[in-house]
């Protein structure tokens, strides 16, 4: 054996001693890469709310929210609580929530186009992500059902959990793309101009493309329908 064949022998044992192969150490990267989840890449999220107070927040329409025991907490409606920090695009939205029954009415609006003045325009002129587990209880279908794109999207899955369970969902707004994702499950993934069923009622939205950049909004439903939210953040893609 020649002094090449050698040390290349030696090398190798001493790698296979260390459980360290070539073949173990690319897995050993690969895993590492993957265990880099999308909400671990890019730059740091930042947190819209304090836990504190509803500093950086508007609320528009009736109703209100308020803070309780470090959460924010819908009352009455229909209404709107929205950023005022500007328009986000090419983002991921982070909200964790949870109902206070069983099953409760709320939503996330983004793509909102101007600052609202009143609730009904992030209706019509916005996507709002859905949150209400049952709404064949209100003789709605499953294009109005938690993580889909209110009366525009059919749901991959129906990963809602009910209250007073927590639930977390990532919003990627990427261009015209749009991905929810609820508790790590995919439920829309919806890109401009894919086609959408016909309007069924007057309060859906309007049909037509959403803009890049857009204001975002939490809802409070109804006196009958309690939502808290813990964690509302958002983390630029790029």
């Amino acid at each position: 054996m020649n002094r090449f064949l050698l040390c290349a022998a030696v090398a190798a044992m001493l790698l296979l001693a260390a459980g360290r192969s070539p073949k173990n150490i690319r897995a050993q990267e690969k895993n590492s890469t993957q265990e880099k989840g999308p909400g671990q890449q890019g730059p740091a999220a930042k947190q819209l709310f304090n836990g504190k107070d509803l500093s950086g927040w508007k609320h528009v329409g009736p109703g209100g929210m308020t803070v309780e025991d470090g959460l924010i907490r819908t009352h009455g409606g229909m209404g709107l609580l929205y950023w005022t920090g500007g328009k986000m695009g090419n983002c991921r939205i982070r909200v964790v929530y949870k109902m206070r029954d069983h099953n409760d009415n709320s939503g996330v609006f983004v793509r909102i186009p101007i600052e609202p003045r009143e609730p009904w325009m992030p209706v019509h002129y916005g996507y709002e992500v859905q949150i209400d587990n049952e709404p064949e209880t209100s003789k709605e279908d499953e294009y109005h059902v938690t993580g889909t794109l209110y009366s525009l999207t059919k749901p991959a899955a129906r990963p809602g959990k009910p209250g007073p369970e927590w639930n977390t969902m990532l919003i990627t707004l990427d261009g015209p793309h749009t991905v929810v994702v609820l508790n790590d499950v995919k439920v829309t993934d919806y890109t401009e101009g894919q086609p959408v069923p016909e309007k069924k009622f007057d309060f859906e939205p309007e049909r037509g493309r959403r803009p890049d950049e857009g204001y975002m909004g939490l809802q409070n439903h109804s006196d009958n329908d309690i939502v808290f939210f813990k964690e509302v953040s958002v983390q630029p893609l790029h």
